[in-house]
């Protein structure tokens, strides 16, 4: 099998919930944009994948990435990864561009074995639970309605991404237990938010409200930093999550005592082959790595891996937005289809994409 034609497609459209982050920045923009990619090949099987990003993505596509990917056996996907990492030293590719083209050769294997991606990968589970991944809300009561909403739509896990003030956050996160009482899993994401002394305020807080996890309180350029928090808490610190380098740099993590538990995902990591690589990892050393971010890709990693818990869901808005695939006891099942399940109509998106290749 080769790879015979590359295509990518830029859409735009209006962001249906506009929302913020810490400190006011930016969660969305006003018009988003997704560049799909399409790869074609001679047995008529098409891989698709896509990533949050127009016009840069289809640059990259049109300068680098199709006189690279035309010819290719897409099915030597371990020999295209590493080669894919080789071009990225000249380039510095955005960390999302690795996990695009790694995901679209996926679908392509996928379909070709006529299995779900998950089965294909090996299968741990047919359905997962999903938490709610709130949005920056303006006031404790906001969060707390937030989080009424999210437990009558049968959600049993909740996590906090709040404005990135530690002693406001700690009490919001405090607020939150006793509102939603014992039995609710809770965590707080600190978007890498803090200093190392703010980071550890904030996660004694956490402790004493019993959460789940404390993910990424501090940027992740400095292990050291982390080492020293881990030994400092004892809830476990979810780390890892937007630190390039897949699972070379995972494995720094972890072997400095860096991280309780890491984050994988096709967005950050390396698409599908390396966040299993990190997932396999950490399973090495009993740890738990938790998928990042919604999406196809994402829901057949949770399900292919035993060391994941959950499902990622953003909820925005209020009242709040949940995404569709969410059923009514708040989990996410697998798609049935062959490949990674992403529902085309072609004619269409040649049609309506803003620009295209």
């Amino acid at each position: 099998m080769k790879i015979v034609a590359v295509h990518a497609y830029v859409v735009r459209q209006p962001a249906a919930v506009a929302f913020v982050w810490r400190q006011g920045l930016p969660g969305n923009d006003p018009v988003g944009e997704t560049c799909w990619l399409r790869l074609v090949t001679d047995a008529g099987i098409e891989g698709w994948s896509r990533t949050p990003r127009g016009a840069l993505a289809l640059d990259l596509v049109e300068r680098r990435l199709k006189p690279w990917l035309i010819g290719q056996d897409p099915l030597m996907k371990e020999r295209l990864w590493h080669e894919l990492w080789e071009i990225d030293r000249i380039e510095e590719f955005p960390m999302y561009v690795m996990g695009w083209v790694d995901s679209a050769l996926w679908d392509i294997t996928a379909k070709a074995a006529k299995l779900p991606l998950y089965q294909l990968l090996g299968g741990y589970r047919h359905e997962i639970e999903a938490y709610a991944s709130t949005v920056t809300y303006a006031t404790t009561a906001e969060f707390l309605d937030v989080a009424d909403q999210c437990l009558a739509r049968g959600f049993k896990a909740i996590k906090l991404h709040a404005w990135g003030d530690a002693r406001k956050d700690a009490a919001l996160c405090q607020a939150l237990r006793k509102h939603v009482g014992p039995d609710i899993a809770l965590m707080y994401d600190g978007s890498a938010g803090f200093d190392p002394y703010e980071s550890l305020y904030l996660g004694r807080a956490l402790e004493e409200a019993d959460y789940l996890w404390y993910e990424e309180p501090m940027r992740e350029f400095s292990i050291n930093a982390y080492r020293r928090l881990c030994e400092q808490l004892d809830i476990p610190v979810l780390a890892a999550e937007t630190s390039d380098g897949c699972h070379y740099n995972v494995a720094d993590f972890i072997a400095q005592g860096a991280a309780d538990m890491v984050r994988t995902s096709f967005h950050y990591k390396g698409g599908i082959t390396g966040a299993l690589r990190v997932a396999h990892l950490a399973d090495s050393f009993q740890l738990s790595a938790e998928v990042h971010g919604m999406g196809v890709e994402n829901i057949h990693l949770c399900l292919a891996i035993r060391n994941n818990h959950y499902y990622e869901t953003l909820v925005m808005g209020n009242p709040v937005v949940f995404e569709p695939i969410i059923g009514p006891d708040a989990k996410v099942r697998a798609p049935a289809g062959p490949g990674l399940g992403h529902d085309i109509d072609l004619k269409a998106l040649e049609k309506t994409a803003a620009a295209k290749l």
